[in-house]
């Protein structure tokens, strides 16, 4: 295995993270981050809110101006595009609406061993609802890779960042409401997205979604302005730990939300439209971006705080 290119320099990672990273993913999700996970060797502990006080303190994140929402499911079309950074060669599945118009849009993150198409049918419904969806191959951490490195996960904020400016500037372009963005991952990929509000800061970035991820050799530095976030973790997640999850959400100093899946393990979730919680991991993200991205105040009511929602939006 050939070694990979640091990080950049304005997303400096501390020797020790990358160490602890690689040991952690070699440990598990080396396996595959989307690969049938076993059953759970135990059962997480979920941990407390934050008070009152704490919540308080959070930063609040301004609405865009109300868009109106598409009034029924709408046709949507997929197309492949290849971007190159530095060498690094990144197959991007783009899922628009056939309906004409600016949409806003999310760009998706796989984990390892993952690809854009095994998230099909979570993300193909984000487009059905009105969004472009961008989702990059990474091209030391998607199946089939022929150098395959965990730690390339590092590197991956900036081919998300690409990725997304060149959607915007080239034809595809004229599909995206450029105000309007928000990033999404899953396992490795959720640790891309939070890199992308951390280390490797993206200012466009109005919100992100977490799935069963947390901060791991990205930080937990978040910065910039303030941007939203949401977190869904199985709490019988056995490769990233529901704790990991958690503290990681416990450190978002701006208006946030977390849903535990009762029960849920790594994958399932959200790849599995048969497994019960799949639904409520497509409804409920759904929600909070038509809430965080279309500034549709009635999203709001998806989010009241309950024994498995623990929300600050």
């Amino acid at each position: 295995m050939r070694p990979r290119p640091a990080p950049a320099a304005s997303s400096p990672v501390h020797p020790l993270a990358r160490y602890a990273l690689g040991l952690l993913l070699a440990a598990g999700l080396v396996a595959g981050c989307t690969a049938k996970p076993e059953a759970p060797a135990r059962w997480a502990t979920r941990s407390p809110s934050p008070g009152a006080t704490a919540a308080n303190r959070l930063a609040a994140v301004q609405l865009p101006p109300p868009l109106a929402l598409p009034q029924s499911v709408l046709s949507v079309s997929s197309q492949q595009v290849t971007y190159v950074r530095d060498g690094r060669a990144l197959r991007t599945l783009v899922w628009t609406p056939d309906h004409p118009g600016h949409y806003p849009a999310v760009v998706f993150s796989h984990g390892l061993n993952g690809t854009p198409e095994e998230f099909a049918p979570l993300l193909k419904s984000w487009a059905e609802a009105g969004f472009v969806v961008i989702a990059p191959a990474y091209p030391h951490t998607t199946r089939g890779a022929a150098d395959f490195d965990v730690l390339d996960v590092l590197n991956q904020p900036a081919d998300a960042s690409f990725v997304l400016g060149k959607v915007l500037s080239g034809p595809l372009g004229q599909r995206v409401d450029a105000k309007r963005l928000a990033a999404a991952g899953h396992s490795a990929g959720a640790i891309t997205t939070v890199g992308l509000f951390t280390a490797g800061r993206d200012p466009r970035l109005r919100a992100g979604v977490v799935l069963a991820g947390s901060g791991l050799g990205v930080g937990t530095a978040f910065s910039g302005t303030p941007a939203a976030l949401l977190f869904v973790h199985g709490d019988a997640d056995p490769l990233v730990s529901y704790e990991s999850g958690k503290a990681t959400y416990d450190l978002v100093p701006w208006a946030k939300a977390m849903l535990t899946i009762p029960g849920g393990n790594h994958n399932d979730p959200f790849l599995s439209p048969d497994n019960p919680a799949f639904q409520t991991v497509a409804e409920s993200t759904l929600e909070f971006l038509r809430l965080e991205l279309y500034g549709d105040q009635a999203a709001r009511a998806a989010f009241t705080p309950s024994t498995d929602l623990d929300s600050h939006l």
